[in-house]
Formats: structure tokens, C-alpha cells, sequence
């Protein structure tokens, strides 16, 4: 019995290590209003009126409040070629449905925190994107939202990037829920680069050549990634030469 408890004590503490570094980063909004936040652009979208060809983004951000401590938002903007607004595609938990496409700004603060690009496509690769990504979103399968262990905002980009061969990107480690897949328990990695198996996103295991080896508990995910001669932290991210991750 000692030994299985301090088993479960290591655990705990690994697992909670990183969420705890969190707590100083100057991307949280901790005790702040969500009416008061920053929503305003951090100019890494094109102006459509400087960019007349097809743009596909997707994003990241440091979820709002406590959240944000362990997980980021992610979603997806679009503007076909010639329009001179973006949409943006994503799922949260005070929309009925949950999943939206708006006409909004695509790189505003996500409730005051930075927002970082994950990938951006141009001309004819995006507009082949968005032709994937407008026949997808009628099939996505979830009419519901749970911030853990979803599915939720991460649930949907994952399911979209899967879904759409032209979204060639990696979501980060701290993107809880992408591993959601509902009842089944093996599909592919989001990358499409490897595989993984998850119990209802809480726990499992992914090995693909982008997002490296993943283990997942409780939705907090560590692992290596070789490629990026980098490891993976519950709450932290990747860490080492690959600086991509919000």
C-alpha cells in the first residue's frame, strides 16, 4: 500500500508540476472579468483589403481564468479569395449549438491572451482548405460541450484536421480534449502522421512522427517528441529547440 501510494503521490505531483508554473505566466487572467478583457487584433492575419487571395489560419490561445493554467482555446479563421471579411470556426460553451462560423476578427486576444499561429496557407492551397473545410462542418458530430474531457473547442479543431487532409498542422500537447474521440477507442493522430488510443480523451496513448510520443492522464499530456528534440510537459507544453507552442 505504500508503495502504490507514493506511486499515486509522484504522479500527482508530475502531473500538477507544470499547471503550477503556469501560475506565473503573464498569459493567464486569473480574478479577471471576461468583460473587461483585451479582445482586440494582434495583427497576424492579412487585411483582406491587403490580401485578395484565399487565407486559412488556425490558432491557439491560453484558455480564460483557471482554465488557462492547464490548456489553450484553439480555432479556425477563413477568408475565400476576393472576400473582404474572415470567418471564424470554433466551438465554445456558451454558444447553443456550440460550434459557430461568424464573421469575426481571426487574431483577436482569445479573453485578453496572445494568440499564436499554428498555420497559415495561402492562395490555392487555402482556398482547397476551406472547399475541405465548408463540406466538413456539417458532419461534425457533437451537439454538446464539456470543458473536460470534451468534447470542446480543441475536440472540434482536431476532428476538422482530421477530416480535412489541406489542415497539415500539429496542435499543441496543451490542447486538452483533441484527444477526445468519442466512443471509439483508436484513430488517427490529428497530424495523420501516427495513431493513438484514447478512453473518452481522459486517458491514452499517441505515437506519430509530428506530435512525437504522447501519454495522456486526465487530459494532461507528457511525452518526447524527437523531431523537435523536445519533451512535452502537462500544462507547459513542448519545451526545447521547437518554440511553437502558446
Amino acid at each position: 500500500m505504500k508503495r502504490i501510494l507514493l506511486f499515486f503521490i509522484a504522479t500527482s505531483a508530475l502531473l500538477l508540476s507544470g499547471p503550477l508554473l503556469m501560475l506565473g505566466s503573464d498569459e493567464l487572467r486569473m480574478g479577471q472579468s471576461w468583460r473587461d478583457a483585451d479582445r482586440s487584433s494582434v495583427a497576424l492575419a492579412p487585411r483582406p483589403s491587403h490580401e485578395s487571395r484565399a487565407v486559412v489560419q488556425v490558432y491557439a490561445a491560453r484558455a480564460f481564468s483557471w482554465r488557462g493554467i492547464f490548456a489553450v482555446h484553439t480555432w479556425v479563421a477563413t477568408k475565400p479569395a476576393g472576400a473582404n471579411h474572415y470567418t471564424v470556426h470554433q466551438v465554445a460553451g456558451w454558444n447553443h449549438p456550440p460550434l459557430t462560423s461568424r464573421a469575426d476578427i481571426p487574431d483577436r486576444r482569445w479573453v485578453g491572451a496572445t494568440p499564436h499561429l499554428l498555420l497559415d496557407l495561402r492562395g490555392a492551397q487555402a482556398a482547397e482548405a476551406i472547399t475541405q473545410i465548408e463540406a466538413a462542418l456539417p458532419n461534425y458530430p457533437y451537439g454538446v460541450y464539456r470543458i473536460w474531457p470534451g468534447p470542446n473547442s480543441n475536440t472540434f479543431v482536431a476532428w476538422l484536421i482530421r477530416h480535412v487532409p489541406a489542415l497539415d498542422v500539429e496542435l499543441p500537447p496543451t490542447a486538452i480534449g483533441k484527444d477526445y474521440i468519442g466512443s471509439a477507442l483508436f484513430a488517427q493522430a490529428p497530424s495523420a502522421t501516427g495513431y493513438q488510443f484514447s478512453l473518452f480523451g481522459a486517458l491514452g496513448v499517441l505515437a506519430a512522427w509530428d506530435e512525437g510520443i504522447e501519454i495522456n492522464l486526465c487530459g494532461l499530456v507528457w511525452g518526447i517528441d524527437p523531431q523537435d528534440l523536445a519533451i512535452t510537459w502537462p500544462g507547459v507544453g513542448r519545451i526545447g529547440f521547437d518554440t511553437r507552442e502558446p
